[in-house]
């Protein structure tokens, strides 16, 4: 699924390199459910961008289903990332002016999908996180965790091969963060591969593994053990709309 082998990525400031990555060797199979910690300029940034194609290794070979993507043309990794990647972010990054439905549609106009064939897709997403009857509400119509609902329906409208997710619940209260990990939990039951970036302890426990940062370097690499259980209190009864 994901493996990065000897990946180091330097940035030039004038005279001065910064060392971000050190030489990271990681492995995430199918299915896997990862969070990735570690304080500011530990690294988790920068690998997240690696894994999610945005950014490209000063050294190093990163495969993602098999394919050596590290040295991928910039259109070739922007095919990548509409293809096997799923994204979702701290600030939702939802168009204000147009409907939950629309928002959940843009990945599939990009990826070239009939027009009858992505509102279908999209609407089934949304019901999928519980968002049935909101499909035509505007973001500013919606909470925020209801924001972040829509995102992660838009992640996986193209039936990615991996959701990536940078501090998904850094925007959402306690509740809204809850419900949020509680459709990551089963999206995994599912068997979605999902990589997390956090720093909140309380949100890694959610997760079945935590690699933690420091230097440019994975300092720690483990399975957590007991899982937290997020309730999936939401919208399961919600009325359905289309």
């Amino acid at each position: 699924m994901i493996t990065l082998k000897g990946i180091k990525k330097i940035y030039q400031t004038g005279d001065v390199q910064v060392a971000a990555l050190r030489g990271i060797e990681l492995t995430i199979s199918q299915g896997e459910f990862v969070a990735i910690m570690g304080p500011s300029g530990s690294g988790k940034s920068t690998t997240m961008n690696m894994l999610g194609c945005l950014d490209t290794p000063t050294e190093g070979e990163y495969y993602l289903d098999g394919i050596d993507v590290s040295h991928a043309s910039k259109r070739e990794l922007a095919t990548i990332r509409n293809r096997k990647l799923g994204f979702v972010f701290q600030g939702f990054n939802l168009l204000a002016r147009t409907s939950a439905l629309e928002n959940v549609e843009l990945p599939l106009i990009y990826a070239g999908v009939g027009r009858e064939e992505r509102k279908d897709r999209s609407i089934e997403a949304l019901k999928s996180v519980g968002l049935g009857d909101r499909i035509h509400h505007k973001p500013q119509e919606l909470s925020g965790g209801q924001q972040q609902r829509v995102a992660i329906a838009r992640a996986l409208v193209t039936n990615p091969s991996v959701i990536l997710a940078d501090e998904p619940t850094g925007n959402l209260d306690s509740r809204s963060s809850e419900e949020v990990m509680a459709i990551f939990q089963e999206l995994h039951v599912k068997g979605n591969t999902i990589v997390i970036v956090t720093h909140e302890p309380d949100i890694a426990a959610y997760t079945r593994r935590i690699v933690r940062f420091k230097d440019g370097r994975i300092e720690k690499d483990e399975a957590v053990a007991n899982p937290r259980k997020a309730s999936p209190s939401r919208i399961d009864t919600q009325e359905e709309t289309g």
